[in-house]
């Protein structure tokens, strides 16, 4: 330990690496740009990030480094992604793993370790400032301020965009929550000194210093929950809190003095006495440096020293009632540290320009990286308006004209009278499609590659609910072995952590959903294909096969009374059929507009106008929604318009239709035209398989597209659950190894019997002399640290501390005679060399012996002896 009485934070250190290589590299795999383009931006920024990991000393010149460095990577960020391919070796400055580097290919890792440094850099320089006079102290108070503004700044900003599962141990939340506090802590104690040695009014004094304690609980209560805080650190921290705890209760007696309200005086000094000794308990082991031993040490004696006046002149001179420590009013705060962010550090973009503290921004000329991810939104939102709002539409329209259709045996009846004999076209066609495509082995291989890729997802789906149920079984195991009074932790199911057990069933439970649906739709469309799949292998044989299949009709002649019928329905068949083409066509031209719809030049030159009105603002995907809106209104709200006439026109032509088929089924039926029915039938069958087909090979595209994306969430699902898992195993031993360890009093190295203390020289019988307070043994603890209240009870931090007893009455030496009252008459059996009779009841309770005859002059509070 340091023999100072604050504490710094230790930079973390780094290792050399060509930053503009790996930069190079990406620009040229992954933009448009040459990299040569932006060779004077990939020297500079190699050479910032080597100015900013050699600074490792507490210099001012090295916070305009870290600084430019760090608002250089927040610029980055918006051009490049997270990940650019560069492994950013760090070592941690804290915890007991700080010979083992973390290696992250990840840009904000690289930024909170820049901070990180920046911080410390801050704390450093707060310890260097001279603080023995008020403008080192106002410099030093500054300092830790800042420190703590960066560490709460990484803390709400940059952690939660860091993207890592695990954080390192010494810069997670709980870390950097207690850092922040500590630093506030040290920096309100600069202010307390400047108080002091301004000679502030002691109740001013009181109310700082009680502040300076609530910080310092604060930091213990959050590094307490941190890996990375040392117990050296934690001792430290809990001895200012109780430290400044009896100093705030110090100023608050001088203050009741002044204020002549001498029995408060003398409640306060013994609770700042209580509070002091137990700021001395956290200094044995070792752990805390000297300076501030000696800190305790001097405000113990200063404040038993006072308590011994105000105590004596209580009893004697004011009687004033000491009131008991639940009836003392708190303390008042006054709270003069907050944590203030650099500007530098929380508005970096505000100092980038040519003549700007940072320079100019690099890689302007770049195509930021959110516009690379504009992109894919704006295409991904054009799709799903084209292919889920229009191509959707319009098929389900088409499919419903072939349900009313296949209702009305169209074409079937048709083709029955016109072509009596033979294959229709319309037929022929429909075979030969049916044969190229080999539809049957086709669909045959999208059941399978569905059945593969569900089976796929199912597996990676019932391993991540495999690892949920094994944990779920160990803790029940745990739970019963220990009780749930002592195995306290929440349940797998019910833990709320982010990411945690309960979010995790849930999201099981959801994608058991999507599994049961899935199926289920698989079930059908393999019904579907069982029931035309007969049909399918005729539409797919010889033509011999579909002649065999479709009888002929009795009737090769038209009847002249049905000819006008015919002439309407086909008339108006065709119409469905031209109507069916268009729509067709209008799909195939619509897909190949939104193939052929490139938005990067338009939107690399809306980014550029973003830059040009808004330089200090990071351009996000977010600032292109107005120009998504005004660009897929252009190009496909006339579509979408189009598609009400659409729907109208197709009602008409079925009304149509319709009206057509009913006059030429009474037609039918009034020349008595039945011979034709089972070759209806049978056209229309085939004709029904075809369309059928096409629906099922949709129903396959659609699976194979849904299991792929669901592959995507059970993969997340099962790495989410790995992860999970693995903390709570890991919790769950250090839980049993708690529960595990001895009781603390087994621990004692020393025995707990009191000794009795060593004799002591006789002193002048002063009334206090006899009563003076025995340091009571404590047995070894463990270095842990057991946190008070904030502040409800700053004057009562030393409840549990044992009462202390008056110390035994010292052994009397021998006095040649002389008579004590406890000793009471003896009648001695006189003797030259000896002391007559029976050694000594009386001498013994006295504490004295005698070794002759008495002489001298009778003193009468002796009594009367006679020998």
């Amino acid at each position: 330990m340091t023999t100072n009485n604050i504490l710094s934070l230790p930079f973390r250190k780094s290792v050399q690496l060509s930053l503009s290589s790996s930069l190079r590299q990406y620009i040229s795999k992954k933009y448009d740009q040459h990299p040569d383009m932006f060779r004077h931006d990939l020297e500079v920024i190699d050479s910032l990030r080597r100015d900013a990991i050699n600074t490792r000393e507490p210099h001012s010149t090295g916070i305009r480094k870290l600084q430019t460095y760090a608002a250089q990577l927040v610029w980055m960020s918006g051009k490049f992604p997270i990940d650019i391919g560069v492994d950013f070796t760090w070592y941690p400055a804290l915890g007991y793993h700080t010979e083992h580097p973390l290696v992250q290919n990840n840009l904000q890792y690289e930024l909170l370790n820049i901070l990180y440094n920046l911080a410390a850099l801050y704390s450093q320089l707060a310890i260097s400032s001279n603080r023995s006079d008020t403008k080192g102290l106002k410099a030093a108070a500054s300092f830790f301020s800042q420190a703590a503004g960066v560490l709460s700044h990484m803390k709400k900003e940059v952690l939660p965009e860091l993207r890592m599962t695990n954080p390192p141990d010494d810069m997670d939340e709980a870390t950097l929550e207690a850092l922040t506090q500590l630093f506030l802590a040290q920096s309100q104690e600069c202010f307390w000194q400047k108080a002091v040695m301004d000679q502030y009014k002691d109740a001013s004094i009181a109310k700082l210093a009680a502040r300076v304690s609530d910080l310092y609980n604060l930091a213990v209560e959050a590094a307490m929950q941190s890996e990375a805080i040392s117990s050296a650190w934690i001792h430290h921290m809990s001895a200012k809190h109780h430290h400044f705890a009896a100093a705030a209760q110090y100023r608050a007696a001088c203050d009741c003095l002044e204020k002549k309200r001498y029995g408060e005086e003398v409640a306060r000094l013994k609770d700042a006495v209580n509070c002091v000794t137990e700021g001395l308990k956290e200094c044995k082991g070792g752990y805390i440096s000297k300076a501030v031993v000696d800190d305790l040490h001097g405000l113990k004696k200063r404040v038993e020293e006072d308590l011994k006046r105000a105590e004596k002149d209580n009893d004697i001179i004011y009687l004033q009632i000491v009131p008991p420590k639940p009836e003392l009013k708190i303390l008042e705060r006054a709270n003069m540290a907050v944590a203030s962010v650099p500007s530098q550090v929380a508005k970096p973009y505000e100092y980038f320009g040519d003549h700007a503290e940072f320079g100019p921004a690099l890689f302007t000329k770049l195509v930021p990286f959110s516009v690379h991810v504009a992109v894919s939104i704006y295409e991904e939102r054009r799709d799903r308006l084209v292919n889920n709002n229009i191509i959707a539409e319009l098929e389900t329209m088409t499919d419903r004209l072939h349900e009313i259709l296949s209702s009305l045996y169209l074409p079937g009846s048709l083709q029955a009278l016109e072509k009596p004999l033979g294959l229709p076209g319309t037929l022929v066609q429909h075979a030969e499609e049916i044969r190229q495509a080999d539809a049957l082995n086709k669909l045959q291989r999208g059941f399978a590659d569905v059945e593969k890729l569900c089976a796929s997802d199912k597996a990676v789906f019932e391993e991540g609910k495999a690892l949920l149920a094994a944990e779920e079984e160990e803790d029940h195991a745990l739970r019963l072995k220990y009780g749930t009074q002592r195995w306290a932790r929440p349940e797998s199911r019910a833990d709320p952590s982010h990411d945690g057990g309960a979010k995790l069933w849930n999201h099981a439970g959801d994608i058991d959903g999507y599994f049961a649906s899935s199926m289920s739709s698989d079930a059908v469309v393999r019904e579907k294909f069982a029931a035309v799949k007969e049909t399918l292998a005729i539409l797919a044989g010889p033509d011999r096969g579909m002649m065999d299949y479709i009888p002929n009709s009795r009737r090769t002649e038209i009847p002249e009374l049905l000819k006008p019928a015919i002439g309407r329905l086909r008339g108006v068949y065709n119409d469905v059929l031209r109507l069916e083409s268009r729509r067709r066509k209008r799909i195939e031209s619509l897909r190949a507009r939104s193939r052929a719809d490139d938005i990067k030049g338009d939107i690399m030159a809306e980014a550029a106008r973003l830059e040009r009105t808004y330089p200090n603002t990071p351009i996000v995907p977010a600032h292109f929604e107005g120009f998504f809106d005004k660009r897929l209104d252009s190009l496909y709200e006339s579509e979408l318009e189009a598609l009400e006439k659409e729907q109208a026109d197709q009602e008409k032509i079925m009304s149509e239709i319709q009206r057509a088929n009913r006059d030429f089924e009474s037609q039918k039926k009034v020349i008595g035209e039945s011979g034709n029915r089972e070759r209806e039938k049978a056209l229309q069958k085939l004709d029904n398989a075809y369309y059928k087909y096409k629906e099922i090979v949709s129903n396959i595209e659609v699976g194979r597209k849904f299991y792929n994306d669901l592959s995507r969430i059970v993969e997340q699902f099962r790495n989410q659950a790995r992860s999970w898992v693995n903390e709570r195993r890991q919790e769950a031993r250090m839980l049993e190894d708690e529960l595990a360890m001895p009781p603390l009093a087994s621990l004692s190295m020393r025995s707990s019997q009191p000794q009795s203390p060593p004799p002591q020289a006789y002193q002048s019988p002063a009334p206090s002399s006899y009563y003076m307070q025995s340091p009571q043994r404590q047995p070894f603890r463990a270095p842990a640290v057991h946190s008070p209240p904030v502040e409800a009870q700053i004057q009562s931090w030393a409840d549990n501390v044992p009462q202390q007893q008056p110390k035994p009455m010292p052994p009397i030496p021998s006095m040649q005679g002389t008579w004590i009252p406890n000793m009471g008459i003896k009648f001695s059996e006189a003797g030259a060399g000896g002391s007559g009779g029976s050694p000594g009841q009386g001498q013994q309770q006295g504490g004295g012996s005698s070794s002759g005859p008495v002489r001298g002059t009778w003193d009468p509070n002796s009594g009367i002896r006679f020998g």
